[in-house]
């Protein structure tokens, strides 16, 4: 068995484009340097956006651009049982509760209390906590939707009871440079949702559950995900999940500087190829 595995994980909402170009080869090209293995995965969780033909155009564009990976390829819809568990070790330590808000009731909310904060990673900083037993046995009989969220301040508070402050080893870098052994802030988070009302999961719950059931020793990804790596780490202490190697890199930008979108249609990969572009055409424009 290798020592070095890791991934290349897109969600099949649209066509790839150079930046996941660019993503999936700096992740081949480092395993196959280390004489390690590629895994991809299929990160489709979100059934209302992901596709059929977009996950058949992630491997008709892989496989174009010269890659190989492991078999079979684990698709997350598939696997929602092992998430479920996951959520249940967190219940079963009381540091998840149920929240019934709306996301118009939890911006009211934030707006009248000046220690919250709109602008997290990936939104509101929202700290909350759970109704009254009674109370949420009542909105459990109306059938009212919910959103399970980590109770931030408990979680932290139980990493210290295990295993002291917490850290990830950065092998890249973070975008402001961050580097070597950082330290994990999950609380800029506030109480994240870990299971959505519309699905039975979260990106964050089931990255982390994929990669240490699959071995992942290497997280390569580009450097928008960096703080979601703060909370990950956060919940593989509380998982008891081993800890992988991150490598952040930068992003690929359009003429603009902004970065790439599976909105601009001109730079998707079955684009450039019917433009008559080649794999090599390609790893060139991105430096390999």
């Amino acid at each position: 068995m290798t020592d070095f595995i890791t991934r290349f994980a897109p969600s099949p909402t649209g066509l790839l484009h150079l930046g996941h170009a660019f993503s999936a080869l700096t992740a081949y090209e480092a395993a196959r340097k280390k004489d390690g293995a590629f895994i991809l995965r299929i990160e489709d969780i979100d059934a209302g956006r992901c596709k059929p033909e977009f996950e058949q155009a992630i491997y008709d564009d892989l496989e174009w651009l010269g890659l190989s990976w492991l078999t079979p390829v684990r698709r997350q819809s598939d696997h929602f049982k092992d998430y479920e568990n996951a959520l249940a070790v967190l219940r079963n330590k009381g540091l998840v509760y149920r929240c019934f808000k709306t996301r118009k009731e939890v911006a009211e909310a934030i707006a009248s209390a000046p220690h919250l904060s709109p602008d997290g990673p990936e939104g509101p900083q929202y700290f909350g906590e759970p109704l009254t037993p009674n109370k949420e046995k009542e909105y459990l009989r109306k059938g009212q939707a919910f959103a399970w969220r980590l109770n931030i301040k408990k979680a932290i508070e139980a990493t210290r009871n295990l295993n002291g402050p917490l850290f990830f080893t950065e092998e890249g870098a973070g975008p402001k440079g961050e580097t070597g052994e950082v330290t994990a802030t999950p609380e800029v988070f506030g109480d994240a949702i870990i299971a959505r009302k519309d699905a039975r999961t979260s990106y964050h719950i089931a990255s982390v559950v994929d990669d240490a059931l699959q071995g992942v020793t290497h997280i390569i990804r580009g450097e928008d995900l960096f703080h979601a790596t703060h909370l990950h780490r956060l919940l593989q202490i509380l998982l008891d999940l081993p800890a992988p190697i991150y490598h952040h890199h930068r992003l690929i930008t359009d003429e603009n500087g902004a970065r790439l979108s599976k909105r601009d249609q001109s730079i998707t990969l079955r684009a450039l190829r019917e433009d008559g572009a080649t794999p090599q055409d390609i790893r060139k424009r991105l430096g390999f």
